[in-house]
């Protein structure tokens, strides 16, 4: 079997729930516990981290880091942003939009190789104003003043080329496929295949802690996206993905992270709708407590086609090793 579960795996997870006053059964973790298949187990740790825990990598960061998740573990995060005055080009709208189960599954598969599964369960708009026509033809009524719809989902692999040392920072390289999970029609998603793939680079300052953290933590990404225009056959945008990110540490429970992530088009003059450059600044905190990460942050747009300001809240959990990757 894929994963190989143990009794204390199953009830140091049990217990690290009840600190967060998540609400699962001590009981019947206790008395069924033993008996659920491999399967089974894995089926039920993957949704309760989805729906009740699951981090976008470091969240509150977009911004890679080189450093992977230990072998046979997983990390579950999850949050909700609310974002003001979102632009969508494609359909036309603009509005507040909140992102409602922005998810990540992240397995350490190797000790230097992670598979992720990252996206957004449910999008809000509620719409301030909108082109008519809009480029596009839309599912909704005329004049609505909302819409909703999933987001996109992203596959991807990370792998670790080098480890840092004294002067040279870590190295590694990340690559993945965005499904097209959303419908156009909604006026929020592209319902566009794009793929991408980025070197990362880290590097760590500072005496290291009793917990392994060291006071600065310093990565940047630069990769190229593929973005098939929407409106267009045969006709694609390459766009520059870039971040630059750090998390610095506070004290033992309390870390500052920030950053500057977005995407540049590479085509002169306008891009095609939907393949528009986009950037934006995250400022926040990470703050540990009962087993669990939780994180806010402050997101500031910097760009003409990025959202005006908003929000992110949410919660990371990290198993330990739980199963023992095939060979």
């Amino acid at each position: 079997m894929f994963l190989q579960p143990n009794e204390l795996t199953i009830q140091a997870f049990t217990k690290k729930m009840l600190a967060a006053k998540l609400f699962v059964s001590r009981k019947f973790m206790k008395h069924h516990g033993r008996r659920i298949s491999s399967a089974l187990y894995a089926f039920t740790m993957l949704y309760i981290g989805a729906v009740l825990t699951v981090s976008a990598q470091q969240r509150p960061l977009l911004t890679e880091e080189v450093d992977t998740v230990p072998v046979g573990s997983i990390r579950f995060a999850a949050g909700v942003d609310f974002i003001q005055d979102a632009k969508f080009p494609l359909s036309g709208l603009k509005g507040d939009l909140t992102r409602v189960g922005v998810i990540n599954l992240t397995i350490g598969v190797n000790t230097n190789i992670e598979f992720q599964v990252e996206g957004t369960l449910q999008n809000f708009v509620s719409i301030n104003s909108a082109l008519s026509p809009s480029p596009i033809p839309l599912s909704m009524p005329p004049g609505s003043n909302s819409a909703n719809d999933s987001g996109d989902f992203t596959i991807s692999t990370k792998i670790k080329l080098r480890n840092e040392t004294k002067l040279l920072p870590a190295l590694g390289f990340k690559f993945g496929v965005t499904l097209p999970n959303s419908d156009q029609a909604r006026g929020i998603g592209t319902n566009q295949v794009n793929a991408f793939g980025k070197v990362i680079i880290q590097k760590k300052f500072g005496k290291q802690y009793s917990d392994k953290q060291y006071f600065a933590n310093v990565f940047a990404n630069v990769g190229l996206g593929i973005m098939p225009a929407p409106l267009q056959s045969f006709t694609q945008n390459d766009v520059l993905l870039y971040g630059v990110g750090g998390i610095f540490r506070i004290n033992k429970s309390i870390n500052f992270a920030g950053e500057v992530n977005g995407r540049a088009s590479t085509r002169s003059g306008n891009a095609p709708l939907g393949t528009e450059s986009v950037s934006e600044l995250r400022l926040g905190t990470q703050i540990k407590a009962s087993g669990l990460r939780f994180d806010t942050a402050a997101i500031i747009g910097l760009g003409r086609f990025s959202p005006r300001s908003g929000i992110t809240f949410g919660v990371t959990y990290q198993t330990p090793s739980i199963f023992t990757p095939a060979k």
